[in-house]
């Protein structure tokens, strides 16, 4: 399974199936309860490594978990699906939107080999910094590279360098993030100011 060759589900992929989704359970319960020792001991156990400050918003998804990695400080808002039959590697800093799909899962053209239940995966890497908007779409075998802006919506077929804002569907690269992108003195937002401005 995760070394991409075509496989069928079998008992023990249930039994991963079944683990992953009370440990799943489990978390949501802790997430309500503002338990943090408790979703990440929780989080720890469900995937393949999770580094620090790493938070999902339930509800959450996977296929299994412990082909899931992801780095330091990142957030996932609602409703995250991450279908990790083969890898799925996530760096530091990420940020997703509701709603936002890594799907590693591959199926046969063929109609016979589908009906007989073979399927496959191909790993999916995001790189550091990397923001994705709501209802984004990672298909398998995609890398998207360190500092990208994935919009809203978009359908990642295939890679995206480094640098990168991609949109659409599928998503291709409108621009290339410059340090020209970054307003020199930041605003600086407190209701004092707010009220002042008024």
């Amino acid at each position: 399974m995760v070394s991409g060759k075509a496989y069928r589900p079998d008992k023990y992929c249930s039994a991963m199936t079944r683990r992953g989704e009370d440990l799943i359970q489990v978390y949501t319960q802790q997430y309500r309860e503002r338990d943090k020792e408790g979703m990440k001991k929780t989080l720890t156990g469900l995937l393949g490594a999770v580094g620090e400050d790493v938070t999902f918003r339930p509800p959450l998804n996977f296929d299994y978990g412990v082909n899931t990695f992801i780095g330091d400080h990142c957030f996932f808002n609602y409703g995250a699906m991450i279908l990790d039959v083969a890898e799925v590697r996530i760096g530091d800093f990420f940020m997703a939107g509701p709603n936002v799909q890594f799907l590693t899962p591959t199926h046969p053209l063929n109609p016979e080999d589908r009906q007989a239940l073979w399927e496959g995966g191909q790993p999916i890497t995001i790189g550091n910094n990397v923001w994705a908007g709501g209802g984004v779409i990672f298909c398998p075998g995609v890398t998207v590279g360190d500092n990208c802006v994935i919009g809203a919506g978009s359908v990642v077929t295939k890679d995206i360098p480094a640098h990168s804002v991609a949109v659409g569907n599928p998503a291709r690269v409108i621009k290339t993030v410059t340090a020209d992108d970054r307003p020199a003195a930041p605003h600086q937002f407190s209701a004092e100011a707010l009220a002042q401005e008024e």
